[in-house]
């Protein structure tokens, strides 16, 4: 019994069925042991129909979620999951909630009912259910799966994360409407970049993420959800891409209304598959530049990026799914052996990425920035380019970033550091002068509306009006003696300055 919806399933001729394990895998965990837990919250914003229902219902966008963590096991309460505790979260995504397990394999068009998928099931991971959270702040990895897939398609990477200092929490590619996407469209991509932005508020109701330290990761159509979502979010420090779509399908990209290139900041690491043989290129017709073009690394200026090819890696092999579940493509694809080493190196390179991009970890940063030769590795086996960023003018708005994310405290010593180093930054007096009131007149802000005026001061300090400025700032929060001050060098500056002549009487009286 297999249902197949809408998915054209390759001629047996080509395809053989390989036997990989998660012991075959060899991920080495980390320090932490690593809980996860699976929930699912409604999007209020957006309606959404159960396609299997049949009915013209309507309800509020379900995003169920899946999250991975650094944990304590404290009891036996948490059990150790297996694979097919993960196919059961699968079988909720995809809506078949009640279907009997035994029906798993032949039920899903990608499974595939044989023996070595069987011996699948029982196999133990590294996840514990639901157990209590280490109590300490971690980086937080937000994952967007590949196109209709499910939030654990890439459980064994997620884990290996968990297991180093890492959360990750993901959510299902669904369409916009339904469970099915239209067809890799831009609206397709938006939808998930949406369901990507909801993730990146979730993280906030947890306590044990740094919201500091957030990047975001995706395989396939999801690297294309990233990319845009990058475009439109400045919260995020960096990006991985499992040979994501982004490189495929630039067009798709393109097309949204908010593409925009200079918003793309943020160091980018991007995994490629092997070359795709000619064979396979004619037979499949496959547009041949799809070897060698990348639109979106040609055309980013502001971004460094690490480009990696892997060389024993076709694209479904970017994760754990593909890994253990998929069919073995005779034309292209290398042995099992040859497949579980890469993909364990894929996790190695992701993990050092996430270590220096979110960690600032030296041997991480070192690692990155080396040849794949430096770090032990054959250029047969994965090889690397790197594009370096321009730097992009920075303006008062990063500036003004900057001293937001400092409370607006001690701006002179942050200023001279930062015109140290982007000597052409300039801050204009109205600016500051307008930034410093704003501030000012919120009586939760008040000291911070007093520090940019003294900033703009020291910038300006023959500046009339910015002392008028700090007085009025001084007076709205009834510091007198303050205001008293300023009124009166406002005046020896500009002595026709009658707002301070009034102000001054009205002080005395």
């Amino acid at each position: 019994m297999r249902l197949i919806i809408g998915i054209t399933c390759i001629v047996l001729v080509t395809t053989s069925y390989g036997q990989t394990s998660l012991k075959g895998i060899n991920l080495k965990a980390g320090e932490h042991k690593v809980g996860f837990r699976h929930y699912t919250i409604d999007d209020s914003t957006r309606t959404y129909r159960i396609h299997n229902e049949f009915n013209n219902r309507f309800i509020e966008r379900p995003i169920p979620i899946s999250i991975w963590y650094p944990a304590k096991i404290e009891d036996d309460d948490s059990q150790q999951l297996t694979v097919l505790n993960y196919l059961e979260v699968l079988k909720e995504e995809e809506e078949w909630k009640n279907l009997p397990n035994h029906f798993l394999l032949d039920w899903f068009p990608y499974l595939w009912n044989t023996p070595q998928n069987k011996s699948h099931l029982s196999e133990k991971v590294n996840a514990f259910s639901n157990p209590t959270y280490l109590d300490e702040n971690f980086p937080v990895v937000v994952y967007a799966p590949s196109y209709q897939a499910s939030s654990i398609e890439n459980f064994a990477l997620f884990e290996y994360l968990a297991s180093n200092g890492f959360v990750v929490i993901s959510s299902p590619s669904r369409g916009t409407n339904t469970h099915w996407l239209e067809g890799g469209t831009t609206k397709d991509m938006e939808t998930q970049s949406r369901d990507v932005e909801f993730l990146l508020k979730e993280i906030r109701n947890h306590k044990n993420i740094d919201s500091e330290k957030i990047a975001l990761m995706g395989f396939s159509f999801g690297g294309l959800a990233n990319a845009i979502t990058i475009m439109k979010n400045k919260n995020i420090s960096a990006i991985v891409s499992l040979d994501g779509t982004e490189r495929y399908n630039y067009p798709v990209l393109e097309n949204s209304s908010y593409f925009n290139l200079d918003r793309f900041t943020i160091p980018y690491i991007h995994f490629a598959q092997k070359e795709i043989p000619k064979k396979v290129i004619t037979s499949d017709k496959i547009p041949k530049e799809l070897n060698y073009k990348f639109q979106l690394y040609d055309s980013l200026k502001y971004s460094t990026i690490y480009r990696y090819r892997f060389h024993d890696l076709t694209h479904s092999y970017f994760s754990s799914f593909g890994v253990l579940f998929a069919n073995r493509d005779k034309r292209q694809d290398k042995s099992d052996d040859k497949i579980m080493t890469s993909y364990n190196l894929l996790c190695h390179h992701t993990l050092q990425f996430l270590n220096a991009t979110l960690k600032n970890d030296k041997k991480a940063r070192d690692f990155i920035e080396n040849k794949p030769v430096e770090n032990g590795f054959s250029e047969s086996l994965v090889s690397k380019q790197t594009k370096r960023a321009i730097e992009k003018d920075f303006t008062y708005k990063d500036f003004n970033d900057l001293a937001l994310k400092q409370n607006y405290q001690n701006l002179i010593p942050l200023y001279e550091k930062t015109v140290a180093k982007h000597p052409n930054l300039q801050l204009q007096e109205g600016m500051l002068n307008m930034l410093g009131l704003r501030l000012s007149f919120d009586s939760k802000k008040a000291k911070q509306g007093v520090n940019v005026l003294l900033l703009a001061l020291h910038l300006y300090p023959k500046s009339a009006n910015l002392y008028d400025s700090l007085a009025e700032a001084y007076l709205h929060n009834k510091d007198y003696v303050n205001a008293i001050s300023n009124y009166k060098k406002s005046l020896e500056l500009n002595p026709k300055n009658q707002n301070a002549i009034d102000r001054l009487k009205k002080l005395r009286e």
